[in-house]
């Protein structure tokens, strides 16, 4: 009797020792399924938040203006969905300033185009997913001593603007007749003499790709 109670004793512990090495190795299994699946197990629920929501990105019909005497129906760049993508805006500026070269008349039409970029997005293009980077502080004026005469100096200089705000300041001053150069292209510069002229154009990569504008210009010699 005492030998069949020692060897069911055993067996119990024995039979519990295999279950503990199951539970273990269980254990250690689900550990590496969850590790190489990328995930950080946790004991606290998370909330990730709503799931991400679509935009349009197209221009509201309603936001599309009728041109009538004393303004011009203009092209404005703005960002949406890390892209450069144009709605269009009313502008009030002199008879013929976004057709004329005159000077004068680009550096009004380009203020206005400015004022533009630096307004807050409509409800109607808010919601279509439009925003600005342009910078509210940013001023413009005309060419220094020595620069082309078509050439627009910024307040701030090229590096200090976003990536951004620059492919919608280039791709606004192209599209508006008289603002950009003869050859579809803009030139822009810092506020300081040493701060070189640098010809840009609105490709489609730097629509596509705003960020692209940091190593889109070429100097003007």
């Amino acid at each position: 009797m005492t030998t069949l109670t020692s060897l069911l004793r055993t067996g119990a512990r024995s039979s519990r020792a295999r279950t503990l090495r199951t539970a273990a190795l269980l254990a250690a299994l689900v550990t590496a399924a969850t590790c190489g699946c990328g995930i950080r197990t946790t004991t606290v629920p998370v909330d990730a938040g709503p799931a991400p929501t679509r935009v349009s990105c197209a221009a509201p019909s309603a936001a599309v203006p009728s041109e009538t005497p004393g303004t011009t129906v203009v092209k404005v760049y703005l960002v949406c969905s890390a892209l450069a993508a144009q709605v269009t805006r009313t502008l009030t500026v002199p008879d013929g300033a976004l057709a004329r070269p005159a000077p004068a008349d680009r550096l009004v039409a380009a203020h206005e185009l400015l004022g533009q970029l630096q307004r807050r997005p409509s409800a109607a293009e808010a919601e279509a997913g439009f925003a600005t980077e342009v910078p509210g502080n940013l001023d413009i004026s005309g060419p220094l001593r020595g620069d082309p005469k078509d050439a627009l100096r910024l307040s701030l200089s090229l590096d200090e603007l976003p990536s951004f705000a620059l492919a919608q300041l280039v791709c606004t001053f192209e599209a508006a007749p008289g603002v950009g150069t003869a050859d579809h292209t803009v030139l822009l510069g810092g506020p300081n003499p040493e701060d070189h002229i640098k010809r840009y154009g609105c490709t489609s990569a730097l629509r596509t790709r705003p960020e692209a504008a940091d190593t889109a210009g070429t100097v003007v010699k």
